[in-house]
């Protein structure tokens, strides 16, 4: 038996007022692509973002904050002061990055803060952010928790953290060690008294 079709149902027609509400975001639509479309893909600013490394994976972010490749590399470290925790250590002093839409990206000088405070009010840079640290965090102070600290996004809120003091037996060298490596150098023999003793360096003369 054939398939019944079901009937023709006449087209609906718009309103004046909806067809007016239609035509003008048709047009503000064509008028938005025609103006990207002037532009060149490496001079629009765009939200992009990627890990770029300094030292070790997760401790830095490049980000897009200008036309033609430009932003903010930020500088990543963590704060272990807190017994037990491990937490970002913000730095706003952020470099200017160059060629981020290029394959060898470079970073140099100092971008303003006030650059940096716009870019902390974007959700996803905090949420690269965060899993980066929280990465960081893991990779330096593996039996540490990790406790997320907001980022600063005026300089009212940027409160510096201070890093530890480093103590004399960091600075100095052993007297032993210094004179086995004087001995190898001159290719002289090692004896048992040249690793008796050896206790930290005294401290220097004066007040």
């Amino acid at each position: 038996m054939p398939r019944r079709l079901p009937p023709h149902q006449p087209p609906q027609h718009l309103t004046p007022s909806a067809a007016g509400r239609l035509g003008k975001r048709l047009l503000l639509a064509a008028a938005l692509a025609s103006l990207t479309g002037c532009v060149p893909a490496a001079q629009r600013a765009s939200g992009w973002m990627f890990a770029l490394p300094r030292h070790q994976p997760n401790d830095g972010l490049a980000l897009g904050t200008r036309p033609a490749g430009e932003g903010l590399h930020l500088w990543l470290d963590t704060d272990t002061s807190e017994a037990g925790r491990c937490s970002p250590r913000w730095n706003p002093d952020a470099a200017r990055l160059q060629g981020g839409t290029s394959a060898s990206p470079t970073s140099s000088g100092r971008a303003p803060r006030q650059e940096f405070y716009a870019a902390m009010a974007r959700g996803t840079v905090r949420w690269q952010l965060h899993r980066q640290f929280a990465a960081l965090c893991q990779q330096r102070a593996p039996g540490r928790r990790f406790v997320w600290r907001e980022p600063p996004r005026r300089a009212a809120d940027f409160q510096p953290t201070g890093y530890p003091m480093v103590e004399e037996r960091n600075l100095l060298s052993n007297p032993k060690a210094v004179l086995r490596a004087e001995k190898r150098l001159l290719g002289q023999p090692l004896t048992p008294e040249d690793f008796q003793n050896e206790e930290p360096a005294p401290p220097p003369p004066g007040p």
